[in-house]
């Protein structure tokens, strides 16, 4: 079945539209540090003001728990979203009470309210669908109709993203087209060469990417914390880095079953191993198989890809017509940690087709490294909704928009 997008929903003019996006932003001290979702809500968002529909943003921030709590306030995203859209944004100090429903009450055709953290409210998050469903029922009140825009959030049976799209008419906004549509070229007859570029800390997280795409994929290349459990089922010490011993088995399967299916399994030949967790930490630069051989001996830790390890991926990446990359390669927030990152992140601005960059950390690296989001084909807004996309599974806030995979 396809996707219901915004055509689906006819005119909108006057129309009270809720919109559920993603502005679940970074905050330090109340203040945005990376305002990338909130730009990606922009083209559904200006489409229907442009129709003149009246606009319910809602979205949840962070894990508060179904209570209220200042820190994760909306305020700071509608103040921003205000100077993004040029206009006059009206916050609701609610989720459904008198603040939000005041607030709806009061717009006129074009403009632009946001409502409170919808997981201030404990039935947007409930295991009971009664309860869940209940609080559907209440958001549902404000408005006519709904537009799902909040891809990162699709993989979850929430209110707002799930039991709300069943109680009005609903679609995707543009961005969740977008996403699905990329995502979608990644996993049925991508162009090839195709690589697969997995970082991050944990080989668990990956495991059913690498399981879904070892079929589809020409190359994949491990980086990150999880490196150090394929090293490990190589038979190489890794010193006291990242390592889920549990899972070398289970490494070593995919290893094997990457060398009968004829896909390129890249892994790194060299690390930047510390002397502690630090910013300032004593490092050096050892090949793969001899970790433990520096000054720190077996009490080095690695955090990041070394050089030698970041041509041969960049190399691997150029060398490709379509790249999926989710994971930084080592601990970019460290300026001694993140070159491995910058690296990959660059060779990714140098393919020439299809290069998407797999959301959650690897988005927030490339952009506190300075790159623009325009620098790359596609920077997903959802971290784990992308991986668990391209895992195959079914994800509840797209099947209920008429998605089937």
């Amino acid at each position: 079945m396809a996707l219901r997008t915004l055509d689906s929903l006819g005119s909108l003019a006057g129309k009270r539209v809720i919109v559920r996006v993603d502005f679940n932003v970074p905050l330090k001290d109340g203040v945005i540090t990376d305002d990338g979702r909130v730009r990606a809500a922009l083209p559904t968002l200006n489409h229907l003001i442009n129709q003149g529909a009246r606009v319910i943003a809602c979205s949840h921030l962070g894990r508060p728990d179904g209570a209220p709590d200042a820190k994760f306030s909306l305020a700071p995203v509608a103040q921003r979203l205000s100077e993004l859209l040029g206009k006059p944004v009206a916050f609701a100090r609610d989720t459904v009470g008198e603040s939000a429903q005041d607030a709806v009450a009061a717009l006129e055709d074009g403009d632009v309210a946001v409502i409170e953290n919808l997981r201030f409210n404990p039935g947007e998050t409930a295991k009971d669908d009664a309860q869940r469903r209940a609080f559907a029922e209440e958001l549902a009140q404000l408005g006519d109709v709904l537009v799902s825009d909040g891809f990162g959030v699709v993989h979850r049976k929430q209110a707002s993203v799930y039991d709300l799209a069943e109680i009005l008419p609903s679609a995707a906004g543009y961005l969740i087209e977008k996403e699905v549509d990329v995502l979608d070229r990644l996993t049925e007859n991508p162009e090839r060469p195709y690589a697969v570029v997995l970082g991050g800390s944990k080989v668990s997280d990956k495991l059913g990417v690498i399981a879904h795409l070892l079929p589809r994929a020409d190359k994949i290349l491990v980086g990150g914390g999880m490196l150090f459990t394929f090293l490990a089922a190589q038979g190489f010490p890794v010193g006291k880095s990242l390592l889920e011993s549990d899972q070398i088995e289970t490494v070593r399967g995919y290893m094997e079953a990457a060398k009968e299916r004829g896909v390129e399994l890249i892994l790194p030949v060299d690390a930047v191993m510390a002397e502690s967790f630090g910013p300032d930490a004593a490092h050096v630069v050892a090949p793969a198989d001899a970790l433990e051989e520096t000054a720190f001996g077996a009490d080095g830790l690695g955090l990041d890809i070394g050089p030698e390890t970041a041509k041969l991926f960049a190399d691997a990446i150029r060398s490709s017509r379509t790249v999926f990359w989710n994971g930084p390669m080592g601990v970019f927030e460290m300026p001694a940690f993140a070159e491995g990152t910058r690296v990959v992140a660059k060779a990714l601005t140098d393919v020439e087709g299809l290069s998407v960059v797999g959301g959650g950390d690897s988005a927030a690296a490339v952009r506190q490294l300075g790159f623009a989001d325009s620098d790359f084909g596609h920077i997903s807004t959802g971290g784990g909704a992308s991986l668990e996309f391209l895992e195959g599974k079914k994800l509840p806030g797209l099947e209920v928009l008429g998605w089937s995979a």
